[in-house]
């Protein structure tokens, strides 16, 4: 169809939009009526949800040194650079718990009960309701669920929020008793169940999860396998890693989505080593490359990989983000934090893709 302007057809102008941040895209719905009812058209929003989760980003959530009540997101992009904003739309001091197609979880400090799901690109944010058997605050050890979960289908624009961990009872110590509680965004409840589990998650392993085949994946203290939860059926089952991959005081394993598919990331002496699983049913993986981190080789024990492409890695370290171009074999430091008393990037980076995903 020709556009009223006789330059571009529609088509082309809604492929030139769908390429713009989220705020400048805001800003062209004022530009003209024709131009507002594009942007606002369901498949204008498919169609940019569809070509940005092809570009994953980083985000991670700084302190201000002169405020313990601040904080700020910076975004990471390796086609558009270092971008800031807040949550201060939120009303409320939070922390980031996961990150999920261009929503995030966030959880109230002042409160352990309070939930919050949000875009912050959009600026939109609700606030979860409470369960009413409140068992949340008897998770083991501290209080808070040891495995907090993100899962946004952007293909029915529904999500769930998933807390589980190791249930307290009053005077007692907790055993294998596993709690899960899954909150329903189409029918705004939560919902409760029980399982028994062996396997610890650390907790450096905790915030990386994986929303793939309708399941959260998360990796276990043991290194050996992911547990999973099947979101249709609420069953826990549990993937086997490759054989060669082992978890040890030289050797670190990361969780991380590759082009829609799993994989996970080894770090051991100066190697980096990726693999991808390429079928799910039948839990086969492959090594996709082996890095050399001799370049970096002082960075090597406090680096942790945080997101990716087919092209690129993204990398955390203390005080730094860096970028490893896979094609041309190339490093380059995309973020860094000056401020002496931050805590390390790592523990508070995610990885993000800018949607316009509703959480209402």
């Amino acid at each position: 169809m020709n556009s009223p302007f006789g330059i571009f057809p529609d088509e082309v102008i809604l492929q030139i939009l769908a390429r713009l941040p989220v705020k400048s895209l805001f800003k062209t719905k004022i530009v003209c009526k024709l131009w507002y009812k594009l942007i606002s058209d369901k498949y204008f929003t498919n169609l940019y949800n569809e070509l940005s989760v092809k570009n994953p980003m980083v985000l991670v959530q700084v302190s201000e040194p002169s405020s313990e009540s601040r904080s700020s997101l910076i975004c990471v992009d390796n086609l558009k650079g270092v971008s800031e904003f807040s949550l201060d739309f939120v009303k409320d001091r939070v922390k980031v718990r996961g990150s999920c197609n261009g929503l995030l979880c966030l959880s109230s400090i002042p409160d352990k009960d309070v939930y919050y799901v949000c875009n912050p690109l959009t600026r939109e944010y609700k606030l979860l309701p409470r369960s009413r058997e409140r068992p949340i605050t008897r998770f083991h050890p501290d209080g808070e669920a040891t495995l907090v979960g993100l899962a946004c289908d952007l293909i029915t624009q529904k999500y769930n929020v998933v807390l589980a961990g190791y249930h307290r009872s009053f005077g007692h110590r907790p055993e294998r008793t596993f709690i899960c509680m899954v909150y329903d965004s189409e029918s705004n409840k939560w919902r409760k169940f029980v399982s028994l589990q062996d396997d610890q998650v650390t907790r450096m392993n905790k915030n990386q999860v994986v929303f793939i085949n309708g399941g959260l994946h998360w990796l276990t203290d043991s290194c050996s396998c992911m547990l999973v939860l099947d979101l249709a059926t609420d069953v826990w089952r549990k993937i086997q890693l490759p054989e060669e991959i082992s978890c040890g005081v030289r050797s670190r394993v990361y969780l991380l989505e590759l082009d829609g598919c799993l994989s996970v990331i080894q770090i051991y002496e100066a190697w980096m080593v990726i693999w991808v699983m390429e079928n799910y049913e039948k839990e086969e993986w492959r090594m996709v490359d082996k890095v050399s981190l001799r370049c970096i080789r002082g960075m090597v024990p406090g680096i942790f990989p945080i997101s990716q492409t087919a092209n690129y890695v993204y990398l955390a370290t203390h005080k730094q983000v860096l970028i490893y171009q896979r094609n041309n074999r190339v490093w380059k430091e995309m973020y860094s934090v000056k401020d002496s008393s931050t805590l390390p990037l790592w523990f508070s980076a995610h990885a993000f893709r800018s949607t316009l995903f509703s959480c209402h």
